[in-house]
Parts: C-alpha cells; sequence; structure tokens
C-alpha cells in the first residue's frame, strides 16, 4: 500500500512538472514600438510558434525603455534599433552577444502643403535645418527610443544640440516634446500639421495619415539597423536562455529571415534582413 502510494505521487509529481513545463514555454521579449506597430511581430511571431511551440510575450516600449527592462532582468530578449546604444548594454555586463536582424530607415513626414518647403529632398540636414530657421512646427517623441535618439543624432549633424538648445532658453515652441511612441507622434503630427522623423514601417501601417506625406527620404544617414540580444542569465538566473535563444536562432535562419522579408503592406517590403552581413 505504501509502495502504491509512493508511486501514485511520484507520477503526481511528474506529471505536475510536466504541465508547468509546457504551460511555461514562453519568453518575454523586449522589443521597440516600430515592431508592434508595423505589424511585423503579428505576422512573424505565429509562424515562429507554429514551428516551436514557444509563445513570445512582447513588451513594446522605446529602445531605451526596452533597455532598461532588460537591464532589471525583467525580458528574456531584448530586440531594439539604436546600435550605440546596444553596444553599450553588452559591454556593462546586461547582454550576452548582438546579432544583427533587419533593416529600413527613417524618413521625415510632413503636411502636404509643405511650410518649410523641403518636400522631395534627399538631404535630412538640409531639412532640418530649414525646419529650425523658419519655426516650423516639428514633433518629437522625446521618449530616449531608437527613433527619438537617430533624430537627436541628425540635428546634432545639423549642427543643433537639442538638449543644450533647451536648456538654454533657446528650443522655442517650434520643437514639441510628446514623450509617446511612434504612433502618437504621428497621430500629433497629423493633427498640429507639423513634421516628424518616422522609421518606415510604423508609417507604412500608420492608417491615419490626415495630409500628412513622406517630405524627405533616401538619405543614407537615415539608415535603421535592427539588433537582437539575449538578456546574460549570468546575471539574471530567470532569463529563459534556451528557450531566448531558439527565438533568437529562428529570426536569423534562413526561415526567419525570410518570414522578416515576406511582411508587405500594399505590396511594400517594410524591412529587410541582413542577418549575415558583417558589421550590421
Amino acid at each position: 500500500m505504501l509502495v502504491q502510494r509512493l508511486v501514485i505521487g511520484f507520477v503526481i509529481c511528474l506529471t505536475s512538472g510536466v504541465f508547468a513545463s509546457a504551460q511555461d514555454k514562453s519568453i518575454v521579449v523586449a522589443s521597440t514600438t516600430s515592431t508592434r506597430d508595423s505589424g511585423l511581430f503579428g505576422h512573424i511571431l505565429p509562424i515562429f510558434k507554429a514551428k516551436s511551440g514557444i509563445d513570445v510575450k512582447v513588451v513594446a516600449l522605446g529602445t531605451g525603455q526596452a533597455l532598461d527592462t532588460a537591464r532589471r532582468g525583467d525580458a528574456d530578449v531584448v530586440f531594439v534599433h539604436a546600435k550605440a546604444a546596444e553596444e553599450k548594454f553588452l559591454a556593462e555586463g546586461f547582454g550576452v552577444k548582438r546579432y544583427p536582424v533587419m533593416y529600413n530607415d527613417f524618413i521625415l513626414i510632413g503636411p502636404r502643403s509643405d511650410p518649410a518647403g523641403v518636400m522631395g529632398s534627399k538631404d535630412i540636414v538640409n531639412a532640418l535645418t530649414t525646419i529650425k530657421d523658419k519655426g516650423v512646427s516639428f514633433i518629437s517623441r522625446g521618449d530616449n527610443s531608437g527613433t527619438h535618439q537617430a533624430e537627436l543624432k541628425m540635428w546634432k549633424i545639423a549642427g543643433i544640440d537639442i538638449a543644450v538648445e533647451r536648456k538654454a532658453g533657446r528650443l522655442g515652441s517650434w520643437y514639441k516634446e510628446i514623450g509617446q511612441g511612434m504612433g502618437a507622434a504621428l497621430n500629433t503630427a497629423a493633427a498640429a500639421n507639423s513634421y516628424v522623423i518616422s522609421d518606415r514601417g510604423t508609417w507604412l501601417s500608420f492608417k491615419n495619415r490626415g495630409d500628412l506625406v513622406i517630405a524627405v527620404e533616401g538619405d543614407k544617414r537615415l539608415f535603421n539597423q535592427y539588433g537582437v540580444m539575449l538578456v546574460n542569465p549570468e546575471r539574471y538566473p530567470n532569463v529563459k536562455k534556451d528557450l531566448g535563444q531558439q527565438f533568437i536562432d529562428w529570426l536569423i535562419s534562413p526561415d526567419g529571415q525570410k518570414a522578416i522579408a515576406d511582411y508587405k503592406i500594399g505590396g511594400e517590403q517594410l524591412f529587410y534582413p541582413n542577418a549575415g552581413e558583417h558589421g550590421a
């Protein structure tokens, strides 16, 4: 009788363990709003789950916030688009290795009426300088996202340090920071007939365009690279390193890269896979 009870108890424990393991086959990915807002995750994650059985729970934030989430150990994988910030994250010991995944580009969006007179230009720096000189309304995400960091970099190349200008009280009312994501920034720009820098993926999936159009595109300085990293399991033992690495390996595999390339809106490809490109 005692042996029978022990056997039954062992079977129950074993079954419970298997059930818990099956229930817990999921990972948390801290990522940018652009991967969600563009619809990319909605396209690729069901494909990955069908292949692996792993459920990916996305925490969509600006790149800076996504990296901070990973720094707290609250994510298994981080998938963002600010290479310098990603490399700093690795150097600080929070990540294991950075893998390039895909790219697209940033674009300057503005009112069809083009009050700054920059429409059709391929020079983002000249366009931003003109917007400032004319005091035309510009919306900034102001959220330390990858797009925000890219925007600030473009202003600096144009000889305008936004932080310094703000501190000195010289920024003026033409420049408005909203502290929100890309969709909110585009909505604000549409309502206020303002210029805004957007990633192309979110723009292509954005429905509430109003009178907004692409004003400037094609400048090589607007290149937008995405990378993925496993959060360091030696620093955070709760990180699901095997499941997280499976997701990374799939993203950079031929199947994952094809899934990314296959995602289109209106026949236009939103992201271009480049996992094998050295130095990306």
